[in-house]
């Protein structure tokens, strides 16, 4: 089946073109979605009237996806998780809970834009790829760090660590003081 294609299609081909595809992907997704027509000489006609304003939607996109993408790679996004020992994530990182951080900084993203590599399964920060648009591709700084560990065990150093004491009770009433550090 022959049709010319009124929006960009990934792995397809770009507004205007002229392809040929399987019957049922042409007549169940593409002309259904509006992405494409049949190649008639009556709807080549027609597209060359609507090029123009096709051309200038798509161009509108492409400029939206590329603000999209300076807004990303100016926001970075932390996931807290749970951990076991030896730092290992308990399961990993998967695309839904980065859409669902990026949601909570104001952004968002269809989990199935999120290109992952691979499974992240360890703490750290990591830079993600996001396809906005078929020439659009942003990048996300994702930090992975550990859920619950307290704010000033983190900023914790050898020097700025002081002895702290405590009161405590023991078991016949007297007071005894312990070294905390």
């Amino acid at each position: 089946m022959k049709l010319i294609l009124r929006a960009d299609v990934d792995a397809l081909g770009r507004v205007g073109d002229i392809v040929t595809v399987k019957a049922g992907f042409g007549r169940n997704y593409l002309i259904p979605q509006g992405l494409a027509m049949p190649a008639s000489n009556a709807n080549q006609k027609q597209f060359e009237l609507e090029r123009k304003k096709l051309e200038a939607n798509a161009g509108e996109l492409r400029n939206s996806a590329s603000d999209v993408a300076e807004k990303i790679a100016a926001t970075p996004v932390e996931i807290s998780v749970r951990v076991g020992e030896g730092e290992k994530l308990y399961g990993s990182v998967t695309t839904q809970m980065i859409a669902d951080a990026m949601a909570e900084k104001g952004l968002e993203i269809d989990k199935r834009k999120i290109m992952l590599r691979d499974p992240i399964r360890s703490l750290g920060d990591y830079e993600i790829e996001i396809k906005l648009h078929a020439e659009v591709h942003g990048t996300l700084n994702l930090s992975v760090t550990r859920h619950g560990l307290p704010e000033f065990v983190e900023a914790a150093t050898p020097e700025t660590v002081k002895t702290v004491e405590t009161e405590a009770q023991d078991t016949d009433g007297e007071l005894e003081k312990e070294e905390t550090a």
